[in-house]
């Protein structure tokens, strides 16, 4: 087999791989063929996993200016690029860079304490017993549903729209459409709303009515707040995620076909 090492000049990657046999697999057959180097030393990131674990991967080196290729060796892939050990190094010359930013939440607990997290998907508020929960909604500075009677509600950016957010019948957001997404987890009252588009400046404020008998938990990717009794959640402009897609399949593709699925 001819050596696929990089020559000089070309772009140092680190690979990263999930804790699964068929990542772990594929990590080996990479760095046989690959010279790597450390993530901070890294002009590129390579994620080997699902779309869990690319998220993961996001926010671990999210103080990192090197993109995430992430190639698909997990479950859900919709993040991820197709797995081939072949040609590595010329996909990552060609590929098309996506800048996405991601929503902050600010969850205020029970006992008065904040905690802040960024969510590259959502932010969700979701009940924690048996009682649907009780949400005021209120979109910068004005109360625009006073109680909605439901399971929960999110706030999805464009690239997390296809996620949860579809799951629960909300829209999908084409990615440079600055906006967001605002969606009902099976709404009780009022029955028919089935959410709001907002302008990416939006701040949106929920107040948790009855929380001490109705608990809320709010959940930002992998960081939950339970018992919450307040959360606000605004996009973050200053942090900026850089992934990278193979040119014929990248991810404003995957979002336009998704709006097309049967």
């Amino acid at each position: 087999m001819p050596d696929s090492r990089q020559p000089p000049g070309r772009r140092r990657i680190a690979i990263v791989a999930s804790d699964t046999d068929q990542a772990r697999d594929a990590l080996a057959e990479l760095t046989a063929r690959y010279e790597t180097v450390a993530p901070d030393q890294a002009d590129v990131i390579v994620a080997l996993g699902g779309d869990g674990f690319m998220l993961e991967t996001l926010h671990r080196f999210l103080a990192l200016d090197a993109p995430i290729f992430g190639m698909h060796r997990g479950s859900v892939g919709f993040l991820m690029n197709a797995y081939t050990p072949d040609g590595l190094m010329e996909r990552l010359e060609q590929g098309d860079l996506v800048q996405l930013h991601p929503v902050e939440m600010r969850a205020t607990s029970f006992t008065g304490e904040t905690i802040t997290a960024l969510a590259i998907n959502e932010v969700a508020l979701l009940r924690e017993t048996r009682q649907m929960a009780k949400i005021r909604i209120t979109i910068d500075g004005v109360c625009r549903m006073e109680e909605l009677m439901c399971d929960g509600v999110l706030v999805a950016t464009p690239a997390g729209s296809t996620a949860y957010n579809l799951s629960a019948h909300g829209p999908i957001l084409p990615l440079g459409t600055d906006v967001l997404a605002l969606t009902p987890i099976s709404a009780f009252r009022p029955r028919r709303w089935r959410g709001a588009i907002l302008h990416q400046s939006a701040s949106v404020r929920f107040e948790i009515l009855e929380p001490e008998k109705r608990p809320v938990s709010a959940v930002a990717d992998s960081v939950e707040v339970r018992g919450v009794r307040c959360v606000e959640v605004r996009e973050n402009r200053d942090v900026t995620l850089n992934l990278l897609f193979d040119h014929e399949h990248n991810l404003q593709e995957r979002v336009l076909k998704e709006q097309f699925a049967s």
